[in-house]
């Protein structure tokens, strides 16, 4: 994201009083008459809306979370290191006082006022008007995003559309909330900019195609298929986007801003987040030898299973100890009784097996390197395989897998001995072979807990790893916040 960095790092410090919008009235310095009531200010306040997508909280509150709760990854790291914290997302035994969610609870709520400033003031600044309505879309679009977020992760949410809410909100209905992403992103797409038309130092703002890629998956989550087909082929037949020719760099650097990304993180090669740097691919970096990072969010031997015969992806996707990327030699972590290299069960069988993700490396062989990975959130492969699925459910298999076979395609690299076209037209058949393909394209992009429980399946392939029906589809509302709410919010089922 080439947003300037200064100013936003400066609007920032101005507006970080709000750290919870139901401890305190949503009350800031941006939000005073004083500020902001020119261009200048308009453009400002809309760059202060992207850092809450930077800020390490924002990513499921500090941890990949999404990725530990699904059967693609372990919590990693040391075997001690945060396991009572962490380590409870492996086996679902996390509670409402838990670390980390009120973290991702306050940062949403956070990015959801500074989008608000934008929306309600610079709406009636006196500036361009394609260029206001364009400020004020890019901040419904964040908005529309922080709520995708909330939604599917606690439910039915406060809504928050103003300055001056309430202090003891109740929670509105999920339909509600969907309804708001749903209003803020269709603005958002009517008001804003395609990716080609972005100069070279806007690159990474939100745009038109964002927004209707982003409308997909909503409406996918919902299963509004028809809905989802419809701004899936909006943004495939906008001709704005297409695949990296390789597979590694639609998440490496060489991708950056490139025509496989959406919407995307970006970051500097900094250790300091309010430098420019972003804590995300840090958290999930190689331990030991290189230093890049923590190691957390470790690759599960299941996932590791699951990759057909030869699939390329298999290595663009998992970090081994003995690799040798970019030059750099993995020796990982030094010692087998902090972080044994193989766990075995009593069985002799595999459990866990000492490697990292190799979608957040960045080339380098120090901490400071690993700062500077441009987290995807939307990319046109998932895109492909939106489409792919919602024309299945709407009965139009054949066109499904011309969708389907290009993200194949892509994989196997040219190596036309592997990974063949899925020919299958059978509409339960297909659903699952997309879902798997799913799994191995967006493996830990945190994609496939959300999957498995928006397709019914969490059930049967997360109940093994303590999954509970009826209850984990959602995650808790942290205790801290009903206490706070003085009996305003209610808990999720089973809490």
């Amino acid at each position: 994201m080439k947003i300037n960095i200064i100013i936003l790092f400066c609007l920032f410090i101005l507006i970080s009083g709000c750290t919870d919008f139901l401890k305190i009235d949503p009350q800031g310095d941006l939000t005073q008459a004083s500020f902001p009531t020119s261009s200048t200010d308009a453009l400002q306040a809309t760059n202060a809306v992207y850092a809450a997508v930077r800020n390490w909280y924002y990513n499921s509150g500090g941890y990949p979370i999404l990725d530990i709760m699904s059967d693609d990854a372990y919590k990693g790291s040391n075997t001690n290191d945060q396991l009572t914290t962490v380590g409870a997302y492996d086996n679902f035994t996390f509670n409402t006082t838990g670390d980390g969610l009120d973290r991702w609870w306050a940062t949403l709520y956070q990015g959801i006022k500074w989008a608000n400033v934008v929306i309600e003031k610079v709406s009636v600044v006196p500036m361009d008007t394609t260029l206001r309505n364009r400020y004020v879309g890019e901040a419904r679009f964040l908005r529309g995003l922080f709520y995708f977020d909330l939604v599917r992760a606690w439910g039915g949410v406060p809504e928050v559309t103003t300055l001056d809410p309430s202090l003891h909100l109740g929670r509105a209905t999920t339909t509600e909330i969907y309804s708001l992403i749903v209003s803020d992103l269709l603005y958002a797409e009517a008001n804003l900019t395609k990716k080609s038309e972005l100069s070279s130092s806007d690159q990474g703002r939100a745009t038109s195609g964002a927004a209707e890629a982003l409308l997909a998956k909503v409406y996918l989550f919902q299963k509004d298929f028809v809905n989802a087909e419809l701004y899936a082929l909006k943004v495939i037949q906008s001709n704005e986007y297409s695949l990296e020719p390789h597979f590694i760099d639609a998440n490496g650097v060489n991708g950056n801003n490139g025509v496989e990304s959406i919407f995307e993180v970006g970051a500097l090669g900094v250790e300091d987040y309010e430098g420019g740097g972003a804590q995300y691919a840090n958290t999930q970096g190689v331990r030991g030898t290189p230093n890049r990072g923590w190691g957390f969010n470790r690759p599960s031997v299941d996932l590791r299973k699951s990759f057909e015969r030869g699939d390329p992806r298999l290595k663009g996707t998992i970090i081994d100890l003995g690799d040798t990327i970019d030059g750099v030699y993995i020796k990982g972590d030094p010692d087998p009784a902090n972080d044994p290299v193989i766990v075995l069960n009593q069985n002799g069988d595999t459990l866990n097996i000492q490697c990292y993700n190799r979608k957040v490396w960045t080339p380098g062989n120090d901490t400071p390197t690993q700062w500077a990975h441009h987290r995807r959130l939307i990319r046109y492969a998932d895109v492909l395989l939106m489409a792919a699925e919602a024309l299945n459910e709407d009965g139009k298999a054949a066109n499904a897998l011309i969708y389907l076979n290009q993200v194949r395609n892509r994989a196997r690299g040219g190596n036309n001995s592997i990974l063949p076209d899925v020919i299958v037209t059978d509409q339960s058949l297909l659903r699952d072979k997309i879902l798997l393909e799913r799994r191995h394209e967006l493996a830990l992009e945190g994609e496939r807990f959300w999957d498995l429980v928006r397709t019914g399946n969490a059930a049967t392939v997360l109940g093994p790893l303590g999954f509970v029906p009826g209850k984990n589809e959602l995650l808790p509302i942290h205790q801290s916040e009903i206490d706070i709410s003085q009996g305003s919010l209610t808990q999720n089922p089973d809490y």
